[in-house]
C-alpha cells in the first residue's frame, strides 16, 4: 500500500465513525430504551435493513473464506449465496410475520414464549457459545488475515484494531450498525466488481473482459459446476443435490430464519419494511459470487497459469481475497480495503450487538435481576458487548492458526461447526411454528438430542467403516482416505432425526394431556402484496436460468 491508500483507509473510517456518531447523538434520548439500543425498534428503513443484513452476512468470513473456497472449489460454493436468496423469500414470507405478530424480540424469547423457560435459556447459551467460538472468531481471524496481507500490517495489531473498531460502532447501538453498515455495502459491491473487472482483464488481454470470461470458463472449466458427483474431490464439501433438495436447506433457513445475529435486523420494523427490506437484501445476495467467488476462479486461472506471483497465495486459500486486492490500482485499492476492513468491523458490531442482546434480554433479565430498568439494561448491554469482544481476541490469538490456518477453508469451518447445533434448532423453530401440538419436552430434545445426534455422526467414521454407504452416495473418502458423511447430509439426517423424535414425545405428551403454548398465527399473516410477488418471481426465474447454464 502507498500512501494514498493509507489516506483514504483513515479518511473513510473518519467518515464513517462520524456518520455513525452523528446517527448516535440524532436519537440519543432514546439510548435509555432497551428496544432502541438493541433492534432499533421502529427506525430502519427498508434499504437500511437490507444492507445491513448483507453487510452482516458478507464479512470476513463470506469476502475472505468464500473466495478462498471459489479458488479451491469453484462456482459450486455459489449455493450458499444463490440458494440463499430464495430461501429470504421464504423467511420474508412465513417467519417474519410470526415473529412480528407475537412482538418477538429475540430467539430466546420466541422459545420461552412458545416452549418454556427452560427451553429458551438452554438456547440462549447455545447461542452465546456458537457466536463467540465459531463466529466471533472466524470474522476476527480471516479479517485480519486479509488485512494484514495486503497492508503489511501485523495480524495481531489487525486483530485487535478491527476488535477496537467493532467496540466503537455497537455501542452506538442497532441503528448505528443498520446504516452505516449501508455505506459499506455500496463500497463493497462496487470495488468488488472493479476487482472482478480487472482479474478478467488480466486473462482476456486486449480481447477485453468477455473474452477473458470465455478463456476463464474454458481453460478452468472443472471450476464452473454447481452439482458435484461423488466422485469429485470436493463432493465431501458439497455433496451434489443437497444443495437443492438436502442439508444446504436447513443451513440457509436457520441461518437466515431462526439466528438472532441476522433477524434482529428486521424484528423491529413493520412486516411490509421488513420484507422489502429482505426482498432487496435477495437481490444483492445473486449479486455476490460475481464479486466473491468469480474472482476467486480468476485468481486460481492467473495463480495455475504464473500470471501473478504464486507466493501471494501459496499453500492458504483464505489468502485469495488479498492477493486479489494486491491487483487494484492505487487510489481504488485504499476504498476497497476501508469498504472491506468497515465491513468486517460491522459485520463483528452487528455480531457482538447480537450477544449483547440475547445475554442481557434473556440471561441477565430472566435469572439474575428481572426487576432491572431499561437504563441498566442498556448499560450491561454494552459491558456485554466489551467483554464478548475481548473473549473474541483471545479466542482468535489462541486458536485461530489451528482452527482455521494452512490451507484450510475458512469458510467450510464456520458452516460446518455451525451444522452441529443448526439441524435441531431448525427442527424446534419449523415445527413450533406450524404444528400447535409440539411440546417443551420435544423442543429439549432436538436441542440436546441435535447436538448429540451431530458429535456422533461427525467422529462415527473412527468407530465404523462407512464405505458401503458410498454406493448410495452417503459416504465419500476425506482427504485421509477415510469414508465420512458430508456434513450437508449429516445436517439433514440430523435433522429428520429431530423431526421424528420430536412428534413421537409430542404424541405421547398429547396424550397425556400435555397442553403446549401457542403462537398468534393466522392465514392472512402470509399474504404479500403484488411488488413483493413480482420481485420473489423475478429472483426464481434467475435461480433457474443460472443452474441451468452452471448446472
Amino acid at each position: 500500500m502507498v500512501k494514498i491508500d493509507w489516506f483514504i483507509l483513515i479518511f473513510y473510517f473518519v467518515v464513517v465513525s462520524l456518520y455513525g456518531y452523528w446517527i448516535y447523538k440524532r436519537k440519543k434520548q432514546k439510548e435509555a430504551s432497551s428496544a432502541d439500543f438493541f433492534i432499533a425498534e421502529g427506525t430502519l428503513s427498508w434499504w437500511a435493513i437490507g444492507a445491513s443484513l448483507i453487510a452482516s452476512n458478507i464479512s470476513a468470513e463470506q469476502m475472505t473464506g468464500m473466495s478462498g473456497s471459489g479458488f479451491q472449489l469453484g462456482l459450486a460454493i455459489s449455493s450458499y449465496e444463490w440458494m440463499a436468496a430464495l430461501t429470504l423469500i421464504i423467511v420474508a414470507v412465513f417467519f417474519m410475520p410470526v415473529y412480528l405478530k407475537n412482538k418477538i424480540f429475540t430467539m430466546p424469547q420466541f422459545l420461552n414464549q412458545r416452549y418454556n423457560s427452560k427451553v429458551a435459556m438452554a438456547m440462549a447459551i447455545f447461542w452465546l457459545l456458537l457466536y463467540i467460538v465459531v463466529n466471533l472468531l472466524s470474522i476476527l481471524y480471516l479479517g485480519a488475515v486479509a488485512i494484514a496481507g495486503i497492508s503489511g500490517l501485523d495480524f495481531t495489531l489487525c486483530v485487535f484494531l478491527l476488535a477496537v473498531f467493532s467496540i466503537f460502532i455497537a455501542l452506538g447501538g442497532m441503528k448505528v450498525v443498520g446504516y452505516t453498515s449501508a455505506i459499506q455495502v455500496f463500497f463493497l459491491v462496487v470495488s468488488g466488481f472493479i476487482v472482478l473487472f480487472i482479474a478478467l482483464k488480466m486473462i482476456g488481454g486486449d480481447d477485453g473482459i468477455f473474452a477473458g470470461f470465455k478463456i476463464l470458463r474454458a481453460e478452468a472449466s472443472d471450476h464452473f459446476h454447481m452439482i458435484f458427483k461423488k466422485d469429485n474431490p470436493n463432493y465431501i464439501d458439497l455433496p451434489g443435490m443437497s444443495v437443492l433438495l438436502g442439508g444446504m436447506w436447513i443451513a440457509n433457513l436457520n441461518y437466515w430464519g431462526c439466528n438472532q445475529y441476522i433477524t434482529q435486523r428486521a424484528l423491529g420494523a413493520s412486516l411490509p419494511v421488513a420484507r422489502k427490506g429482505i426482498l432487496f437484501a435477495a437481490f444483492l445476495k445473486m449479486l455476490m459470487p460475481f464479486i466473491i467467488v468469480l474472482p476467486g476462479i480468476a485468481m486460481y486461472y492467473l495463480h495455475e497459469k504464473g500470471i501473478i506471483n504464486k507466493e501471494l497465495i501459496g499453500t492458504e486459500s483464505n489468502r485469495t481475497y488479498s492477493a486479489l486486492l494486491t491487483l487494484l490500482p492505487d487510489g481504488i485499492k485504499g476504498v476497497t480495503i476501508a469498504a472491506f476492513a468497515a465491513t468486517v468491523v460491522a459485520s463483528l458490531a452487528a455480531k457482538v450487538n447480537s450477544i449483547s442482546t440475547i445475554f442481557t434480554l434473556d440471561i441477565y433479565k430472566k435469572a439474575f435481576k428481572t426487576d432491572a430498568s431499561e437504563s441498566e439494561l442498556v448499560k450491561i448491554g454494552k459491558i456485554a458487548i466489551i467483554i464478548s469482544t475481548a473473549i473474541g481476541i483471545l479466542l482468535t490469538l489462541g486458536l485461530g492458526d489451528s482452527l482455521m490456518g494452512e490451507g484450510k477453508q475458512g469458510f467450510q469451518y464456520i458452516q460446518e461447526y455451525t451444522g452441529f447445533v443448526s439441524p435441531g434448532i431448525f427442527a424446534m423453530f419449523l415445527l413450533g411454528f406450524f404444528w400447535k401440538k409440539t411440546t417443551s419436552n420435544a423442543a429439549l430434545f432436538a436441542t440436546i438430542g441435535g447436538f448429540i445426534f451431530s458429535v456422533l455422526l461427525k467422529f462415527l467414521p473412527g468407530m465404523i467403516d462407512l464405505e458401503p454407504l458410498y454406493s448410495v452416495g452417503l459416504a465419500v473418502p476425506n482427504a485421509a482416505g477415510v469414508f465420512e458423511i458430508p456434513f450437508l447430509d449429516r445436517m439433514g439426517i440430523v435433522f429428520l432425526l429431530c423431526i421424528v423424535g420430536m412428534y413421537i414425545i409430542s404424541i405421547i405428551e398429547n396424550k397425556r394431556g400435555v397442553k403446549p403454548n401457542s403462537l398468534e398465527i393466522d392465514a392472512s399473516m402470509f399474504k404479500t402484496s403484488t411488488g413483493f410477488a413480482i420481485g420473489s418471481m423475478i429472483i426464481i426465474g434467475l435461480l433457474v436460468a443460472l443452474y441451468t447454464m452452471f448446472w
